[in-house]
């Protein structure tokens, strides 16, 4: 047979018109695409296709014409050859019970959303294949905040999918690999992966770790604490991505350490801030001047730490954060209780712990 080369996807479907499904809609419109865009609101999806903005979200940024946004899933969703997933963690299994009955057979489904479903333990691709058996399901994760993405910045982001047999004789008509040509163009560029768990690790974990430095941040530290969290957070979503079959060298990639630096670098990041705000002593009713604003990282403390404490995997920061969101532990006892743990060697194949020598030294919170 004569070889014919991968193709990219040309229908694609996205559901959520929140700011990063939005950017994802914009890529994939400026690259040629036929994109459907589902908006919750049907007042939202009218106003997008008619003047090509979305005010709610990314009020300052043009989208590129012929992305037709739209309310209804039968229309979102029908002929589309892939569809990305852009709902809230918290609601997707419900999602993919409302699509399923307007999802053509075997598209890949990919996930840009976050997260550890609370209840269950699963990761997101785990709840999808639960809900809809039969579609290849991956995620794409990475470094990219909305509105830089929206305005065609150079950024970079990992499309992972695992790979079946066939998939690896011909990687490049993967799934993968398929949908990072779709993806491909302008500022926009993907990566390929095999290693789903690891990607979704990443993810889910990135968004705890920012939480926690956004609380030292909002206390008055600075650029030592915050190297110190996102480095050994790090370690906190290797440990997390091997225990649960992944890959350690992902994390330090697009997805994992990527990611994490940039959602610990800014208060553009809702996790940051939220974590910022908490740390100047903004009680969590006021925080975002009392708006409701989901929040990624504060869901997935509960359900990251309930799935460590499951299958055994140490994640103290992610555990300090829980702590002070969700059982009342106070923000200053809680980090000085995270700083004075006992003194640990930091390649594991060193087997050491000493009790720390000062417990009862604080931290010099309000001083800086």
């Amino acid at each position: 047979m004569p070889y014919t080369p991968p193709q990219p996807l040309r229908r694609l479907t996205v559901l959520g018109a929140g700011s990063w499904g939005t950017a994802l809609a914009s890529v994939l419109g400026r690259n040629g695409h036929d994109v459907r865009l589902w908006a919750r609101r049907p007042a939202l999806a009218e106003r997008i296709t008619a003047t090509s903005r979305n005010d709610d979200y990314l009020a300052d940024v043009d989208l590129p014409g012929g992305l037709i946004a739209t309310s209804d899933l039968n229309a979102a969703l029908t002929g589309t050859e892939a569809v990305l997933m852009v709902t809230p963690s918290a609601t997707l299994r419900a999602m993919c019970q409302a699509i399923k009955p307007h999802l053509p057979e075997a598209v890949p489904i990919a996930l840009a959303c976050k997260g550890v479903e609370r209840r269950s333990g699963y990761l997101l691709s785990e709840v999808v294949s639960e809900e809809l058996p039969g579609h290849p399901v991956g995620a794409v994760s990475g470094p990219t905040f909305a509105r830089e993405t929206a305005l065609d910045h150079p950024t970079a982001a990992t499309v992972a999918f695992p790979f079946s047999y066939r998939d690896r004789l011909a990687p490049e008509k993967s799934p993968a690999a398929r949908l990072a040509l779709s993806l491909s163009g302008g500022g926009f560029r993907p990566y390929v992966s095999d290693d789903l768990v690891g990607v979704e690790v990443g993810g889910a974990v990135k968004n705890v770790i920012a939480i926690a430095c956004g609380m030292m941040s909002g206390a008055g530290f600075a650029e030592n604490t915050r190297a110190a969290l996102i480095t050994r957070g790090i370690d906190e979503m290797k440990l997390l991505a091997q225990a649960l079959g992944g890959r350690r060298e992902t994390v330090t990639g697009l997805s994992g350490a990527g990611d994490l630096t940039l959602t610990c670098s800014s208060t553009t990041s809702r996790n940051m801030s939220l974590g910022y705000q908490l740390g100047q002593g903004t009680p969590r009713p006021s925080c975002f001047e009392g708006r409701s604003v989901v929040v990624e990282g504060e869901v997935n403390a509960v359900s990251v730490t309930d799935l460590a404490h499951r299958i055994g995997v140490p994640m103290p920061i992610c555990e300090t954060v829980n702590a002070v969101l969700h059982k009342g532990a106070d923000l200053q006892e809680a980090f000085n209780a995270l700083w004075t743990r006992p003194i640990e060697a930091e390649p594991y194949a060193l087997d050491l712990s000493l009790a720390h020598p000062s417990p009862d030294l604080p931290l010099q919170f309000g001083v800086n």
